[in-house]
């Protein structure tokens, strides 16, 4: 756990030591408002609650998750630095754990950063904090998904715009397979447990559950599992191209 530890130091540190970090904040915070406020036009609603705030996160995730992640790995291979790591006395998987905790955390730190928002609909009204609290929850686990996604596909390539842009149309699919155009697709053909197997797949889908303020087992299992399955899938990836 200690090498886990010490990754983890050395990659969340590192995020700070470059402007990346704080234009990353401030365009997730800033583009949070607009959608709160504007898009979602909070005020028009005349509800004291974060729904506009939570519905648009699966497309911000959508961009914002696969910029932070596709450096992890990336500029590892790109900078030779992936052998110096490997050369360390820490496992694949140790290095891998690590990484993926460092960017997570620092998602984390992002949704924080939102916590204005939810001061300003406490002060405007009686909110549900019980239901704003899950969604924070479905949120950050959301966003766990769509990291172990994106540092996957960035241990493919050298290239961090290729790992950009696979990493957004993986995680595109995930969050389309709950879109009801697609269901309503597979629904006028395929038999109902394709339909519901095709939704069980879906971010839209579990997000949606949480964030309505019902913690379901297996909502969690799921994002717990699809980020379990993508770390592992990176730790194999990082051990078949070392020697590349």
């Amino acid at each position: 756990m200690s090498n886990v530890v010490s990754i983890f130091k050395r990659e969340f540190l590192g995020y700070f030591s470059t402007p990346i970090a704080y234009v990353f904040l401030a365009i997730f915070v800033f583009l949070s408002g607009i959608f709160t406020f504007y898009m979602g036009s909070f005020f028009d609603r005349g509800q004291a609650d974060l729904q506009p705030f939570f519905q648009f996160h699966p497309w911000l995730y959508l961009f914002l998750i696969p910029a932070l992640a596709m450096r992890l790995w990336a500029e590892e291979r790109r900078g030779g630095t992936i052998e110096l790591l490997l050369t360390l006395p820490v496992t694949i998987f140790q290095a891998v754990l690590g990484k993926f905790l460092a960017a997570w955390a620092f998602s984390g730190i992002a949704l924080l950063l939102t916590f204005p928002l939810w001061i300003t609909v406490n002060y405007l009204g009686n909110a549900d904090n019980g239901v704003i609290l899950a969604s924070y929850l479905g949120s950050l686990l959301m966003a766990g998904a769509f990291l172990a996604i994106g540092a996957c596909m960035s241990a493919l390539t050298r290239n961090q715009v290729i790992a950009f842009v696979v990493s957004a149309v993986v995680c595109f699919g995930f969050v389309l397979s709950g879109f009801p155009l697609v269901l309503d697709f597979f629904s006028s053909w395929a038999p109902e447990f394709v339909v519901q197997a095709v939704s069980s797949f879906s971010f839209l889908s579990h997000f949606n559950a949480i964030s309505e303020g019902v913690i379901e087992l297996r909502d969690v299992v799921y994002f717990v599992s699809l980020i379990a399955f993508w770390l592992f899938a990176n730790a194999v990836v990082i051990d078949v191209k070392k020697a590349d």
